[in-house]
């Protein structure tokens, strides 16, 4: 039965932590040599599910394993990024993420008692989506396995284990692990989304290194009738939790997500009994306006600090993504969200690679991205982890000194570092971006994803890019110039859908964020991103930077 064939049980929700998926004996298992497919994916969490959807659509045959037969246990990943609903969007899911999940954009940062300061990560109008849903993985998990089993070029195998990796010219040669004995595939490419413990990491060789962080955190989720806004609070030293910090984040169902930093020396099998925790949260509430809560705990894990990565995302015909590729303390949001960007990034390329229209070089930029953007998450991760925890007297007082000029002075609020929240990178010097031959304002540079804004009647400006899942022009206004332009892209045979944006005050902000005039024109990448822009193109300007874009130049 398929998952959303149990959409509800006896007309009650469908409780997705409890949802299992039934082990099927496939063909392959009973072929006398090892099927071949275009792509197998590995490991059906956020990140594997993406991948595998984004490819299907895009007419990709794709085989997707999981080592296990159920979702996410626990909350776990809940911040989804503006960025990460957009691709969802893309994907067929992005709205019904959105309306489960609680949608905040305000984050406010005590010191003790009193707070320091409060920030909007949205402060301007005209988004489709909102700075961030607070959403538990295992709805975003079940969500995207419900938009899965609708694809028929995708293929879940459930009870799937991969457990040997062998390296060819043209293939991956995957043993995989049955209930019903071992069996081999032939992957054309395989993409390796299983976690931080990634097994096919392992079996070709490979580790990931950086830093783990001598510290650790108590994540509690707990039930509760309160009203605490939909923010995020950040406690440095309260009263309730002396030299430590707390986190408060509300989720759907009437679910808080609780971090409380415990300190190296705690013990996680400890702090994890119902008896440690309860008097955490009671205390945090007694502080609190609704210090007359009940609640009851949900779930509860202890995690460790740790940022590393690969040093290299792709391996032959082996691509990793997601946390088996790399991994950041939570703090930020930048864990989930940056792996659902890897996919993203992946998907288009291995399928223009497939076709034949991109060279193998183009999943070379794959790495070369997104080894670019885990290094600024791992910068922006340390920087936070190393304020929130400070290992050093010195570094102790030079945050508490930051602390409490925040406290008086608005200059000080950007010195203090609860986690920086997860943006898109910007992938600055990727040798897919042309560069700008001509003066533009603004931050929608070649390698930026592409601003969102108000389009038509009730409509939106990312909707109407790629929606055939291929490269688009933005061709801005109309008269002679927006004509001119229009020429250029005919004449250019460069297979990109074309989106006229009138510049009237309808799309007032598409044009002051594209800082666009007539005839302005944008090629875009299938993945959303500024591969090139002009105030005048010419065919030849076009194809040139089509080409670079599908690394042929």
């Amino acid at each position: 039965m398929k998952l959303n064939d149990l959409a509800s049980v006896g007309g009650e929700p469908l409780d997705y932590q409890k949802v299992t998926f039934d082990y099927r004996h496939h063909p392959d298992q009973d072929a006398a040599s090892p099927a071949r497919h275009p792509v197998v994916v590995v490991g059906a969490g956020p990140v594997g599910l993406a991948l595998a959807i984004d490819l299907a659509q895009r007419n990709v045959p794709v085989v997707l394993l999981d080592n296990d037969n159920k979702l996410s246990t626990g909350s776990r990943a809940i911040c989804f990024a503006k960025r990460s609903l957009e691709i969802f969007d893309r994907l067929g899911c992005g709205e019904r993420m959105t309306a489960k999940g609680v949608s905040w954009k305000l984050g406010r940062v005590f010191l003790q008692d009193a707070q320091i300061y409060e920030f909007d990560l949205l402060p301007e109008a005209g988004h489709h989506r909102p700075a961030f849903i607070n959403l538990q993985q295992y709805y975003v998990e079940g969500y995207l396995a419900e938009r899965a089993a609708e694809l028929p070029l995708l293929d879940i195998r459930w009870n799937h284990k991969v457990t040997g990796v062998e390296q060819h010219a043209d293939h991956a040669l995957v043993t995989v692990e049955t209930p019903e004995g071992s069996y081999r595939l032939q992957a054309g490419w395989l993409a390796a989304c299983d976690g931080s413990r990634s097994a096919v990491r392992q079996l070709i060789g490979q580790e990931s290194k950086g830093r783990i962080f001598k510290d650790r955190f108590l994540i509690a989720d707990v039930k509760m009738k309160a009203d605490f806004p939909a923010e995020r609070w950040f406690w440095f030293d309260p009263h309730f939790h002396r030299n430590q910090s707390v986190l408060l984040h509300m989720q759907p169902d009437g679910v808080w997500r609780v971090d409380f930093q415990l300190g190296w020396d705690a013990d996680p099998e400890v702090e994890k009994k119902p008896e440690n925790i309860i008097p955490r949260v009671k205390a945090l509430l007694a502080a609190s306006p609704f210090k007359d809560a009940e609640f009851e705990l949900e779930w509860a894990s202890v995690y460790t600090f740790a940022c590393q990565r690969m040093e290299a995302f792709r391996h032959g015909r082996v691509l990793f993504a997601g946390d088996s590729a790399h991994g950041v303390s939570p703090f930020g949001a930048r864990g989930a969200n940056s792996g659902v960007q890897d996919a993203d990034n992946l998907a288009w390329k291995l399928a223009a690679v497939l076709r034949g229209d991109a060279p193998d070089a183009l999943l070379d930029s794959y790495a070369r991205e997104r080894e670019y953007a885990a290094d600024e998450n791992i910068r922006n991760s340390t920087r936070a982890t190393d304020f929130i925890t400070p290992k050093s007297e010195v570094s102790r007082l030079f945050r508490d000194a930051v602390l409490h000029l925040a406290r008086r002075h608005a200059f000080a609020h950007s010195l203090v570092n609860s986690g920086r929240l997860s943006v898109p990178a910007t992938l600055h010097g990727s040798t897919l971006n042309t560069p700008d031959g001509d003066g533009f304002a603004g931050r929608m540079v070649p390698g930026a994803v592409a601003a969102d804004a108000p389009f038509g009647a009730g409509g939106w400006l990312l909707n109407t890019l790629g929606t055939d899942g291929g490269f688009a022009a933005l061709v801005f206004g109309d008269g002679a110039a927006a004509e001119a332009s229009l020429r250029a892209l005919a004449e250019s045979d460069v297979p990109a859908a074309v989106v006229r944006v009138p510049l009237d005050e309808a799309h007032a902000l598409a044009a002051q964020r594209y800082d666009a005039r007539p005839g302005t024109t944008y090629l875009m990448r299938p993945d959303q991103h500024v591969c090139a822009r002009w105030r005048s193109p010419t065919a030849d300007r076009i194809r040139a930077a089509h080409a670079r874009a599908l690394a042929k130049a």
